[in-house]
């Protein structure tokens, strides 16, 4: 790891360091890299069997870089009786570098990017690690703490419960756990803080102590991101806006308006739905019928583009938009469930008017809408750092728009020992009892051989349709979906005993080993059906990673149903009614057209949506070159 660009706050890089032109990186080939990592790795394993340490500060030549990593590693063997893994080494010193690591599930990615944020502090820069929510920040927190209290390092984990002093104080650390969400909303909050002041207005401030505006980060030095592309393509699709609430009770008259006028159109003649990218696109006819009504409507109805767009969204919010799938109602408020992972995502909101059309349509009292103070995306501040780099077991297909967007390389990390994961046909059925049916069925013939199973959802609703199922058949069952984000961690912990059955919805980064029982290791392993059709086949290669992990026996396969929305605009319902009754077993050409070619248009429309985005948001940024929205 070189010292170039290694920031601090300080002289050099200012007080609060962040990078203004996008990321810019070496071209080198990824093969290269990974032979240089293997030699680096090579000599640090020998300066580790030595134990010869002089005063380590990591970075400015390769062989304090050497005497860095293996301080860090005889430190985690001593402290904590791990001796860490070549693939390990490999993954830390290829993030260090400014790449992203692609290292198979299960391979040991918490210690990895442990022992990368160790060696990154002690250089001096501080050290911002992102990880995917509230619990696995305080566990790999405490996991990595008595590791850094044997170097000399401070680590800090932010949690969405604390306040801006106990923030500054958690990011006053030479290492900080946090998830992107409350990174970028700090971030934010500190520009609003700071507002046009300069470098040295701020640093007056630090000096003098008027601190309860004063930043709570340090800059935008150095970020390691676990399940990069989770982070970086899949949450990469909204932007982030910090916002105060105005209630407004003309404006929700307005929403209430737009959902009537929604309810008395009829699909086909006034509008098309688009599921694919969750749109409704109205027709001439219905144009024209919203202009003749809107004579006898308020004044804010005569506005063409504004009353078009109102109307669509809430059509999107009746039609397409479902109660426990794209969110669920909890407590008397419509909370959004993240389509990536199927967590709650705790604060966050539609825009638009779209949360406030949903809550009208569940019967809820809307919501002030919120008045923007400042917004960015993941791909603008990510780009903001000095040094970024990254892990996750599903990289590859993302490369090209993780080069082009961040300036990341993808370097594949073999894996430790061979995979002993099995393949088993995809199948594809008439509809959703069908698919279920068979679910059941191979539910009971798996669990029947000692086995454990876990089966992957696309919704909530879709988990407690098949525990219903899996009830009346007498299969004994446990279900996690995101309604039991507390108890995830010691469900998944005990996915893998004898006669377990797992219904979950997307598992995706759930940060949780499946141990497997050895009488289950015995007889095959985890066996996984997923029943999900992502929109992404890097989603699908993350859910069949929790099977057959660090060289365990293990086998998947996929059961899917030919009205699931993706699959259905290629098998439409003669197409159904012509399928066998035991479905359609990987015919090839069928499956690459049924399955693969609807992943591939899902994404190329995502890709320019999130394209579409960041230009919006870079606009914006040039409007507003303060960060904070013009009064």
């Amino acid at each position: 790891m070189s010292s170039r660009a290694l920031a601090a706050p300080g002289t050099v890089y200012g007080a609060y360091p962040e990078r203004r032109a996008a990321l810019s990186q070496e071209r080198r080939r990824g093969g290269e890299r990974l032979a240089g990592a293997r030699r680096f790795v090579a000599a640090v394993k020998s300066a580790a069997e030595s134990g010869d340490f002089r005063g380590v500060r990591a970075g400015s030549t390769h062989e304090e870089a050497v005497e860095a990593f293996s301080r860090v590693v005889r430190t985690f063997a001593r402290v904590k009786g791990i001796e860490l893994h070549d693939t390990q080494l490999l993954a830390a010193r290829i993030m260090l570098e400014g790449n992203l690591a692609e290292v198979a599930t299960g391979e040991g990615k918490t210690y990895a990017m442990g022992l990368g944020a160790a060696v990154a502090a002690l250089s001096g820069t501080p050290v911002h690690v992102i990880t995917a929510n509230d619990y696995l920040v305080r566990r790999d927190a405490e996991l990595l703490r008595p590791v850094c209290d044997a170097l000399g390092l401070t680590v800090g984990a932010i949690q969405s419960s604390q306040d801006r002093a106990a923030r500054r104080e958690q990011y006053a650390c030479d290492i900080t756990y946090c998830t992107a969400s409350e990174l970028a909303f700090d971030y934010l909050r500190d520009r609003v803080a700071r507002g046009a002041s300069s470098d040295l207005e701020s640093r007056a401030a630090r000096l003098t102590g008027d601190g309860a505006d004063a930043p709570v980060l340090r800059g935008l030095c150095m970020a390691l991101i676990d399940e990069a592309d989770s982070c970086l393509i899949d949450d990469a699709r909204v932007p982030l806006i910090l916002a105060e609430a105005a209630p407004n009770p003309a404006r929700d008259a307005y929403h209430r308006e737009a959902v009537a006028l929604a309810a008395t159109l009829e699909a086909g003649r006034d509008y098309v739905c688009e599921p694919a990218v969750m749109q409704v696109h109205l027709t001439a006819a219905s144009k024209a019928r919203l202009e003749a009504e809107a004579a006898a409507l308020p004044p804010r109805w005569r506005r063409r583009l504004a009353r078009e767009e109102a109307v669509s969204t809430a059509l999107a919010a009746q039609k397409l938009y479902r109660r426990d799938t794209h969110y669920l109602v909890d407590d008397g408020k419509v909370v959004i469930v993240d389509p990536g992972t199927g967590r709650i995502a705790a604060g966050r909101s539609w825009t638009g008017g779209l949360h406030q059309m949903i809550e009208i349509k569940e019967g809820l009292a809307p919501t002030p809408e919120n008045v923007t103070r400042a917004q960015i995306t993941y791909q603008r501040l990510f780009r903001r750092f000095w040094r970024l780099g990254g892990m996750s077991g599903t990289l590859a297909e993302a490369r090209a728009e993780l080069r082009s967007v961040y300036g990341l390389r993808v370097v594949a990390v073999p894996l430790r020992t061979p995979s002993r994961r099995v393949l088993l046909p995809t199948r594809i059925l008439r509809d959703r009892d069908s698919q279920f049916d068979a679910v059941v069925a191979r539910v009971r013939e798996v669990v029947a051989a000692g086995r454990a199973v876990l089966v992957g959802t696309d919704s909530v609703a879709e988990s407690q349709d098949l525990s219903e199922r899996l009830s009346a058949a007498g299969i004994a069952h446990q279900v996690l979906n995101a309604r039991m984000e507390a108890e995830e961690a010691a469900i998944v912990a005990e996915a893998g005993k004898p006669g377990r059955v797992t219904v979950a919805t997307n598992m995706a980064g759930r940060g949780t080993d499946i141990s497997l029982a050895p009488a289950v290791a015995e007889r095959g392993g985890l066996h996984l059906i997923c029943c999900q059709h992502n929109a992404a086949a890097r989603i699908d290669r993350q859910l069949i990673g929790r099977t057959a992990r660090r060289g365990d026996p293990g086998s998947a396969e996929t059961i899917l149903a030919a009205n699931q929305p993706l699959i259905s605009t290629l098998f439409p319902a003669w197409a159904r009614r012509l399928l066998p009754e035991n479905g359609l077993m990987n015919p090839r050409f069928l499956i690459r057209l049924g399955v693969r070619l609807p992943q591939w248009l899902a994404e190329r429309r995502s890709r320019a949506a999130r394209r579409a985005m960041l230009m919006a948001d870079q606009a914006w940024d040039a409007r507003n070159p303060a960060g904070i929205a013009a009064e």
